[in-house]
């Protein structure tokens, strides 16, 4: 009997650990996954998200990169267009491996077919839109703006909670801060004496003033936004005879073509051409740049590329940086 009792134990305890095995995750993980998690969005609304996502879409070109920082491309169903261009996105090579593509809003046809898990929004996606895609039962996440490197931070942590990524999220933290840290040290050796001041020409003349993603990536990398500095906020316009006034030491020029449908030549030769800007310091110095759009338009991680792209406008060598810099930690 004494041996019978030991075989049944034997027996039990092999079968609790083939049971473990199989199963893969302790039961309190498995019945957490099961359960859903709830998030709570950049205002304030509570979203329920069923179970941990495997199938991805963002409605921007932001949130796509931070999302890749977190998760494989497998998990994205779709991605925005302008990720297929290598002037305005730093992650060409992955979005290849993502054949759908987002140009403009997706219609409720598109997102059906896609079958998101979870949407994560942003501050323009209208209330009509997000209303469209939950009336299809599926969870949106409303991100905040990228308007600062807080900012930034922040929509980090929220789509790694909303993706049961968090821990993959502190790591793209912590990775943002070190990069910063060093970017630091070099602009605090730039005497204030030698700051110089910039102004963006972008194609979106409203784009850049005080308050911009670019106008806090001015302020860590040193430089003076000068559209800033004459008291412009962003949304307004900067035109030629408020341009004149900010009277910068360098121009920032846009690269972007739209994919070859936009005259990229004419737009800066209106400006570089006007007689009337002819005495601007930066013009008469040709003190001209073209950053790398996929740095300095960036609100994801990549944001302290951005900073560093305008730093290396500025001030040269000590800042230099190579194409397509990416913080990932979705191990792909």
């Amino acid at each position: 009997m004494k041996k019978l009792f030991l075989s049944v134990a034997a027996v039990l305890c092999l079968l609790a650990i083939v049971l473990t095995i199989s199963c893969g995750k302790p039961p309190a993980q498995r019945s957490s996954e099961t359960a859903g998690r709830t998030v709570t969005d950049a205002y304030g609304k509570a979203v329920r998200i069923p179970r941990k996502p495997e199938r991805i879409l963002t409605l921007s070109i932001y949130t796509d990169e931070i999302a890749l920082g977190l998760v494989t491309t497998d998990k994205l169903v779709a991605i925005n267009r302008f990720h297929d261009d290598p002037k305005e996105s730093v992650i060409v090579e992955k979005a290849r491996k993502i054949p759908e593509k987002v140009v403009g809003v997706p219609t409720a046809e598109q997102i059906i077919a896609w079958r998101p898990d979870v949407v994560f929004a942003t501050p323009w996606t209208s209330p009509e839109e997000i209303a469209v895609i939950e009336d299809l039962k599926i969870p949106v996440v409303v991100c905040g703006p990228s308007d600062s490197y807080e900012d930034v931070q922040a929509n980090v942590r929220l789509m790694a909670a909303g993706l049961w990524e968090k821990e993959r999220g502190e790591k793209l933290i912590a990775a943002m801060d070190e990069v910063k840290r060093e970017i630091d040290a070099k602009v605090a050796e730039i005497p204030e004496s030698e700051r110089k001041s910039v102004a963006l020409l972008s194609v979106m003349p409203t784009y850049g003033g005080a308050g911009s993603t670019f106008d806090d990536m001015c302020k860590h990398a040193g430089v003076i936004n000068g559209v800033a500095a004459i008291g412009l906020q962003n949304g307004q316009i900067l035109t030629k005879e408020l341009l004149v006034k900010v009277n910068p030491d360098i121009l920032l020029l846009p690269n972007y073509d739209d994919q070859g449908t936009f005259d990229t030549k004419q737009f800066i030769g209106g400006y570089l051409d006007d007689p009337a800007l002819q005495s601007m310091k930066a013009i008469q110095e040709k003190s001209f740049f073209y950053p790398r759009e996929g740095y300095i338009y960036n609100g994801s991680q990549d944001f302290v590329f951005g900073v560093q792209e305008i730093a290396f406008c500025a001030y040269g060598e000590a800042f230099r940086q190579a194409d397509n810099r990416h913080l990932s930690f979705s191990g792909e």
